[in-house]
């Protein structure tokens, strides 16, 4: 493992109004590695997420990106270093085709690439391909996901951040999106940094996890060491492997 973080989250604190969403949150995140973020609702997962993207503004600590403080930057700035985000509920636009949702993800990207991007794009989601000519708001809440995650690779990203990519789907589905994520890291070598509340598959999936309470980092280690753990498994796996 490289020793220097692509990403490195250092004591990164966060409010919305008066309310302290995130207290001092570290963490890193090496070339090649899956790593997953877990918690119950309103721990401050997405927030951190968020955060990073620079919107609600850290009010304390650091971001930094493979060597630059990102901590303000603004959004477009980090797509063109190399960071994609595939937000949770998905928000593609509705209105627009399969394909005119890629076209949008690839802005920042080169045109000379733009075919073999969305090649890509179909070879990893066959499904889309079917859909390319179809409004992205008439499909599938499945079917969209796979588009929010398309579209964020659309501009080659070294860091991809997903937030709660399995939110609301049948468990087929959910079992295919990570093993298309699983995909994207060992076949296409994206770091992926995941929020994600399906613990049982975030952990599975990821080499390293943090567990978020209550804004603040309680708990970090390996993904298989994590999953194993008596109070990870009572708190957050005790309806069984969702």
């Amino acid at each position: 493992m490289a020793a220097t973080p692509l990403l490195s989250v250092q004591n990164v604190k966060a409010n919305y109004g008066p309310v302290e969403a995130l207290r001092g949150v570290s963490l890193d995140v090496f070339p090649g590695e899956i790593v997953a973020l877990i918690g119950a609702n309103g721990a401050g997962k997405s927030t951190l997420l968020m955060t990073i993207c620079g919107d609600p503004r850290a009010s304390a600590g650091r971001v930094v990106y493979d060597g630059t403080d990102i901590t303000n930057r603004p959004l477009h700035e980090m797509v063109r270093l190399g960071i994609a985000q595939s937000p949770e509920g998905r928000r593609i636009f509705p209105r627009m085709t399969v394909f005119e949702n890629l076209q949008m993800g690839a802005f920042a990207g080169d045109p000379a690439n733009f075919e073999a991007d969305v090649e890509r794009v179909f070879r990893l989601f066959p499904r889309l391909a079917e859909r390319r000519e179809q409004r992205a708001g008439t499909m599938s809440g499945g079917e969209q996901q796979m588009l929010a995650i398309g579209r964020a690779l659309m501009s080659r990203p070294r860091l991809l951040l997903l937030d709660e990519p399995s939110l609301g789907l049948a468990p087929l589905l959910v079992a295919q999106i990570f093993a298309t994520i699983k995909e994207i890291n060992r076949g296409e070598g994206v770091t992926v940094l995941l929020v994600e509340q399906n613990a049982y598959h975030a952990l599975r999936l990821a080499h390293r996890g943090y567990v978020l309470v209550n804004g603040s980092i309680r708990m970090s280690g390996p993904g298989a060491e994590l999953l194993a753990n008596p109070d990870i498994q009572k708190a957050y796996l005790a309806g069984g492997h969702h």
